[in-house]
């Protein structure tokens, strides 16, 4: 098993290498133990994906920090790959409550981690950028190395505004934020507008309603990491209600031929240590 350390610094060179790379979101260890075996060479978690595994909304408050990082050194533990957490907003509203965030996923074993700029609605722009400027001064007096991303969320709000998009993320990215991140954006267009616009890394995410594009697109664009939010989550959700309907609209159960063998799950599962 690779060391803290060593995730840490593998997971900082992917982003520093040309092209793109994908980094899916697991839901918890049996996910994350499935994805490891397919040549990702990260892992990010979903705050979503683990809030419906749950029975919870999330961004309402519905997991705890507690229960996040729970569920995060989880995932950490059942893979050899780097995997960086969606912190959300930080658990709170003030700066010091994303710097305390950014140490305790660390201490959970993670090589990364993402803050928000918003919870219920945008932060004003200079409270978000004092949070990200936390979170980055906590990130650089850890022992080991830890790729803080900053998120702005305009699009996400509703707020599609490129400029105060693109202003916040190079205000996060002077603040000291490694990986810039804006989810929602909808046109290749904008993405390459707000890749050209900041030096840090390009995060995007795939699987929202709205846009699919490829990875190569994506990296002729500019982008640096591929995430894929609660979309996997749903995906798998997805399958479940089907075969659910199917069986309970038409008696029938075909479902079970798509179904991954169990002999080849139980093969990727771990045996319990003592």
């Amino acid at each position: 098993m690779p060391t803290q350390l060593e995730k840490a610094l593998a997971f900082r060179a992917l982003h520093q290498r040309p092209g793109a790379f994908v980094i899916p979101n697991p839901w918890d260890a049996g996910s994350a133990l499935l994805l490891s075996t397919l040549g990702f060479e990260a892992l990010a978690t979903t705050s979503a994906g683990f809030a419906f595994s749950l029975g919870r909304r999330d961004s309402e408050g519905g997991v705890s920090r507690a229960e996040m990082l729970a569920n995060a050194r989880a995932i950490v533990e059942a893979t050899d790959l780097p995997v960086s957490a969606d912190l959300e907003n930080g658990f709170g509203r003030d700066p010091e409550d994303c710097a305390e965030a950014i140490r305790a996923a660390a201490a959970a074993g993670l090589a990364g981690g993402s803050i928000e700029d918003a919870s219920g609605d945008v932060y004003d722009f200079t409270l978000a950028v004092e949070r990200v400027a936390a979170a980055a001064e906590a990130a650089r007096a850890l022992p080991v190395p830890f790729v803080l991303t900053a998120r702005a969320e305009n699009f996400q709000y509703e707020r599609p505004d490129l400029d105060d998009t693109i202003r916040r993320l190079q205000a996060f990215e002077q603040a000291g934020a490694e990986v810039l991140y804006a989810p929602g954006l909808t046109s290749l267009d904008q993405i390459r507008t707000v890749c050209a616009s900041v030096s840090r890394p390009v995060n995007v995410v795939m699987g929202l309603a709205g846009g699919t594009f490829s990875v190569q697109e994506l990296a002729d664009a500019g982008v640096k990491r591929i995430s894929l939010g609660s979309s996997l989550a749903r995906a798998a959700l997805g399958e479940l209600m089907r075969a659910a309907r199917e069986i309970r609209e038409n008696g029938t159960f075909s479902f079970a031929s798509k179904a991954l063998p169990f002999g080849e799950v139980w093969h990727q599962m771990r045996p319990k240590t003592a």
